[in-house]
């Protein structure tokens, strides 16, 4: 993974997508593996001036053991996109409850209920 800029972060890391050049695998596809490998996504395309924005928040309370694990995970993601592994970022998440939804035309077209 690659710093969109130098020095040392404080409660947040930020990290942008220039690793993922030339994989085809886009930002939304790593955020979207996150959750078949057990980690909830991080926020993606924030900060807006950031190009393929990774902002990764652990909360204070993850202990060292999680976020060594969530550091292997992401080491192996960005092998598993030099590799050329488009279908399993492309289809992913697999092992979660709802499949990726069109992102683009739920924003176009939301379907939102509410029952009392």
């Amino acid at each position: 993974m690659s710093a969109p800029y130098d020095g040392p972060c404080m409660h947040e890391a930020l990290f942008d997508d220039a690793f993922l050049k030339h994989t085809g695998v886009t930002t939304l596809d790593i955020a979207k593996r996150l959750i078949d490998e057990g980690f909830h996504p991080m926020t993606i395309y924030f900060p807006l001036v950031v190009r393929g924005a990774m902002l990764i928040e652990p909360t204070e309370t993850e202990p060292k053991a999680t976020l060594d694990e969530f550091i292997a995970v992401m080491r192996a993601l960005a092998q598993e996109a030099k590799e050329g592994d488009f279908e399993r970022f492309r289809n992913a998440p697999l092992l979660a409850p709802r499949r990726r939804l069109d992102e683009t035309a739920a924003a176009r077209n939301p379907v939102l209920r509410w029952k009392a």
